[in-house]
């Protein structure tokens, strides 16, 4: 059982109808899914990736899966999650951009790694910041570039971990700000939170 919203894990029981954690109440996307749980295989995958850009063939092939098998990926245009320009330049690549082609090439979606720009260098984030440090980290770092292309869109914004949500609800703010109509987030992993 996943919270509808945020995906946090509740346990392994089906649910008969949505369950929500109510910790995302208040972040700006509409709802956010990962192929899988932040750990073994596919933790392993998204550390490489943050060094190396190649995504396992597995992993693309469950993308594919996901995209032809249901509407969770339905949107007007796929978003990366943006780096800023210094990330950008010590890694040499934005992983969020490879997975975002690929969930392109598998729903049939426009990619747009412009529209939505990162001016505003942050901190990484490290497994021991609290909630409040990662919100405070992320909570002006973002803009939209070319509002047009925007507005009165669904957009799929896409990222290799949902931890807190702080980044993903950001992003989303700031396109919702600029008119778009939906967000929605999709992530290779999310972070394990377990609610009892």
């Amino acid at each position: 059982m996943v919270c509808a919203k945020c995906g946090a894990f509740f346990n392994d029981k089906a649910a008969p109808l949505p369950v929500f954690c109510h910790k995302c109440d208040d972040h700006h996307y509409d709802k956010a899914a990962a192929l899988g749980i932040y750990e073994k295989a596919l933790a392993a995958v998204i550390i490489n990736l943050k060094s190396k850009p190649v995504l396992p063939s597995r992993v693309v092939e469950r993308i594919d899966a996901i995209a032809s098998s249901t509407g969770l990926l339905d949107a007007d245009v796929v978003f990366p999650v943006p780096l800023s320009a210094q990330r950008n330049l010590e890694r040499g690549f934005n992983q969020a951009e490879l997975i975002a082609a690929a969930v392109g090439r598998s729903a049939g979606i426009r990619v747009d790694a412009y529209s939505l720009r990162r001016p505003i260098h942050t901190p990484i984030h490290r497994g021991g910041m609290d909630q409040k440090a990662r919100d405070m980290s992320v909570r002006k770092a973002f803009e939209v570039a070319r509002p047009k292309l925007v507005a009165g869109k669904t957009i799929l914004l896409v990222d290799d971990i949902l931890t807190s949500g702080s980044t993903a609800s950001y992003c989303a703010k700031v396109l919702k700000k600029n008119g778009a109509a939906r967000v929605n987030v999709f992530t290779l992993a999310r972070a394990v939170k377990h609610y009892n």
